[in-house]
């Protein structure tokens, strides 16, 4: 267990909890719902997991702090979803190679930009051949000067360097809408993973 994470649980420390599913998502799902198995990591609460679960056949949300797996399942079920303690970093073999599609909001932000390449990694064990990274990034997270993540920023040519070898771009755009001082600071990024072979 990540005690930094649930201490921030357990002391309501917690502003990327906003109450409610990112409203790109929202909007996404009005236009293209999403079907099959969704991982997602770095849940939280929830609120992205039952979103998707309104129209995906499963969802599987992943976190390291027990704190916000308890409070996700707090919630009334949507569908089919269901909420794990578990490390993006260290999947159960059950999950790898198991989901259609991964959907990031809050978790590549959240941790060290050192292990960015792990997470590509990851996300991409995690998925069928061909299936779906559908994913915000946080851009430029507001900082004081001199003050340091999370959140941490990343810019659209490391996304490209990151991802590029392993996946393929299909859209990229910015969320029409946002939550509360985040418009024109994330970017929407549809990616597929490239077929092995």
């Amino acid at each position: 267990m990540n005690t930094e994470w649930q201490q921030r649980y357990e002391t309501n420390d917690t502003p990327w909890e906003k109450g409610a599913p990112h409203p790109g998502l929202v909007e996404f799902l009005k236009k293209s719902p999403v079907r099959g198995r969704v991982l997602v990591p770095g849940c939280g609460t929830g609120h992205d997991v039952r979103a998707l679960a309104a129209t995906a056949d499963e969802v599987v949300g992943v976190d390291i702090a027990p704190g916000a797996i308890a409070a996700a399942k707090q919630h009334p079920e949507v569908g089919g979803e269901r909420f794990l303690v578990a490390d993006l970093f260290a999947l159960p073999a059950g999950m790898r190679g198991a989901f259609d599609w991964v959907f990031e909001h809050t978790c590549f932000c959240a941790i060290d930009p050192a292990q960015r390449g792990n997470y590509v990694r990851a996300v991409a064990s995690a998925l069928v051949p061909g299936g779906h990274l559908l994913a915000i990034f946080f851009l430029n997270p507001d900082m004081d000067p001199g003050e340091q993540g999370p959140p941490f920023g990343v810019t659209p040519g490391e996304l490209a360097e990151l991802f590029g070898e392993g996946f393929e771009l299909l859209g990229e755009w910015e969320p029409a809408g946002t939550y509360k001082g985040r418009e024109g600071r994330e970017r929407f990024r549809l990616l597929r993973k490239r077929e092995e072979g």
